[in-house]
């Protein structure tokens, strides 16, 4: 990510979008047009079992090379080193991910495995973005990949539009970042018909984390004209779109405004310094498995009503997109939450309060939670933040 106090602003190694195209078509073309003869197929275990994925594998103008669906939520280490193994076996020149967040971030760091020539899991602890004690970033500079992938999402979580990749140590319970040029999509297909099997809660649930991505943007201290005239448009479009496909799920046409909504709102992702909604969800998922879309759902609001005071002519930006003319964003995302049925509470998904204290604990090591817009002084801010979420 660039240094805000720089001023400047790095775009994405991102060649192209493409929609209104179906994803056998899109496939095809981005096959041809990147002279691939050994593609590779990843798909989290739901997308690997739709008709048009398996048309792809067996009916499909091109023969892949291989694939690979052994993805699990939050994306462990050990899946992103069973897919660099396979990656390397099929000696792969492209590879097509199919799915939401997880199966994008499990290539993304096997991309950056790959680059970085691991073979042992341990490895994989020298490329994560890390904070010394003082509260100095440390980012490892990856090699590029010169293996890339083309993405076509069924989720609303918006890691297509990153180079940034999230993967959970399950044995400290930590999530660690990683970020590198060429990790991430080289193309973005975007298809509506293929999200229509995706659970509807996760697909609203991951609008909300993607409107979260929209909304840190906007209340960023290191935003900037560009990303905030994005960011507003996604709000803006995205939280109408969610609730058009709360009311009719098969609304193709909301479907894909709300993915069009969310290329808009990942702008400043890993470009633009994010706060504590994001750096306590991290958490909350690594430790407790609950998706990410959830997390946002249920600690945005609080984590805006914590910041308010360090940021309030940024949230009455948010507010105002979002409809509510009294500058108050934590209430108008939490309007929104309600509206589509989510979970508000952290005690609705399962959190225990004896989990609080190790959540904030660890999350102080979070390069969001270090960035939020009201400085964390100590674990006690985000304990705060998450007895107010319970």
């Amino acid at each position: 990510m660039n240094n805000p106090a720089r001023k400047s602003f790095q775009m994405l190694d991102l060649e192209r979008v493409v929609w209104d195209d179906d994803l056998s078509s899109a496939v095809t073309s981005e096959l041809v047009d990147r002279e691939s003869v050994r593609p590779f197929l990843v798909a989290s275990p739901s997308s690997h079992k739709m008709s048009a994925v398996q048309m792809l594998l067996n009916d499909g103008p091109a023969r892949f090379a291989g694939s690979f669906h052994d993805i699990v939520p939050h994306v462990s280490r050990q899946s992103v080193m069973g897919l660099i193994a396979s990656v390397r076996e099929a000696q792969a020149d492209l590879i097509v991910t199919i799915g939401g967040g997880s199966a994008i971030d499990t290539v993304k760091v096997a991309l950056a495995g790959l680059a970085a020539g691991i073979h042992i899991e341990d490895d994989i602890d020298r490329l994560a973005i890390r904070y010394t004690a003082d509260g100095e970033r440390i980012a490892p500079r990856l090699q590029p990949s010169r293996l890339r992938q083309v993405v076509a999402p069924t989720t609303l979580s918006g890691a297509e539009f990153s180079d940034l990749a999230g993967c959970t140590n399950v044995a400290t319970q930590v999530k660690q970042l990683f970020s590198g040029r060429g990790i991430g999509s080289a193309s973005v297909i975007l298809d509506p018909a293929i999200t229509v099997g995706t659970p509807l809660d996760i697909w609203l649930s991951t609008g909300v984390r993607s409107l979260d991505h929209a909304i840190e943007t906007l209340c960023s201290f290191g935003s900037n004209p560009y990303a905030d005239a994005i960011s507003a448009e996604a709000v803006r479009r995205l939280a109408p779109a969610l609730r058009r496909t709360y009311q009719d799920p098969s609304d193709l046409g909301a479907r894909k405004e709300a993915q069009l909504s969310v290329w808009m709102a990942c702008i400043g992702l890993n470009r633009v310094p994010w706060g504590a909604s994001h750096g306590l969800g991290h958490q909350v998922g690594a430790v407790a498995g609950i998706p990410h879309g959830y997390c946002s759902c249920i600690l945005l609001p609080h984590v805006l009503a914590f910041n308010r005071s360090a940021n309030a002519d940024r949230q009455a930006l948010v507010a105002t997109a979002m409809g509510s003319p009294d500058g108050d964003a934590g209430a108008a995302v939490a309007r929104l939450v309600a509206d589509l049925g989510l979970p508000s509470r952290l005690r609705d998904v399962g959190i225990t309060r004896d989990m609080l204290s190790q959540i904030a604990a660890t999350s102080m090591g979070n390069m969001f939670v270090r960035q939020n817009p009201r400085p964390i002084q100590s674990a006690d801010n985000l304990q705060e933040i998450l007895d107010a979420a319970f």
